[in-house]
């Protein structure tokens, strides 16, 4: 985590700031923004603070910020304590009735409801909701070896874009159903790229705890700040994307698929990573877009 030192700035220097964030106030105001905030990313306290500053302070100046969150530590720690082991086939948690429940109870109880509550302390109106209601994700078994992992059948937004015309933030918790009532854990980064796609998002950024696409996988420094999907192809043939970020990656691509027009691996561990990627020219992590000649 990089810790950042306070610094004196004059109220000249402030007003400089500002006015070179407004063009991009401009590009985002009123235009719908999903960020998805989970797993690792989430561990650290006080970055989680300045995270819910960052969104308290989009939605404040306009833009329309939908947070879809996951929780996989906070679940595995839950498991841990009633006595269950975590198991997990192909990069994903092996899911039978009992984890269920618990996966229910953390993601759409603990975790979703302590985010609106710290989004609300720091001046932000929140609602929490799951994929449970108004059956907003609609999924079915995705394999049966993994048990109730659910792929995403269906997503109706209604209760988000209604929670955004009343000026709430929508809070949203990743688990899904079926019309038997079957309750399915639901990766965090596919129902975020299939919100953000429905929706027509002006961005999606997935928040976690690597810098982006590195060209080199051992070298923090060789980021690429920007790739279109026929570049991630290439990475994906190169055997440079692998491992934990191959599905990352094509849920970024899903996401440009289903209509959102740009994507963003950022680095959640940097303190205000949102501001420094929507409010200046600086950037941080890599945004996926289309195609780089056609931007």
């Amino acid at each position: 985590m990089q810790n950042i030192e306070p610094i004196h700035v004059t109220n000249q220097q402030r007003a400089v700031i500002l006015t070179q964030a407004l063009p991009y106030i401009r590009e985002y105001y009123d235009k719908v923004v999903v960020i998805k905030y989970g797993g690792n990313a989430m561990i650290n306290e006080q970055l989680k603070e300045q995270v819910m500053e960052d969104i308290v302070l989009l939605h404040l100046i306009g833009v329309k910020v939908v947070l879809v969150h996951g929780g996989g530590p906070e679940i595995t720690e839950t498991l841990k304590k009633i006595g269950k082991e975590s198991v997990f086939f192909e990069g994903l948690r092996v899911t039978d009735k009992e984890t269920a429940d618990v996966v229910q109870m953390v993601l759409a109880g603990k975790i979703n409801k302590s985010l609106v509550n710290m989004l609300e302390i720091n001046g932000g109106k929140s609602i929490g909701i799951s994929g449970l209601d108004g059956h907003m994700i609609k999924a079915e078994m995705k394999d049966e070896r993994l048990g109730y992992v659910g792929r995403i059948t269906e997503v109706d937004v209604t209760p988000i874009t209604d929670l955004l015309e009343k000026g709430y933030i929508p809070v949203v918790s990743t688990i899904g159903c079926d019309n038997q009532g079957n309750v399915y854990n639901i990766n965090a980064d596919t129902a975020a790229a299939y919100i953000a796609g429905e929706m027509r998002a002006e961005r999606l950024i997935t928040m976690t705890d690597i810098e982006g696409i590195l060209k080199d996988k051992n070298d923090p420094h060789s980021i690429i700040s920007e790739i279109d999907i026929k570049g991630c192809v290439e990475l994906f043939e190169s055997g440079i994307i692998s491992g934990g970020m191959i599905p990352k990656v094509e849920c970024c691509i899903d996401a440009i698929h289903k209509g959102v027009k740009k994507v963003t691996i950022l680095d959640g561990r940097v303190p205000h990573a949102l501001l420094i990627e929507t409010l200046t020219n600086e950037g941080a992590g890599t945004m996926v877009v289309a195609d780089m000649n056609n931007k």
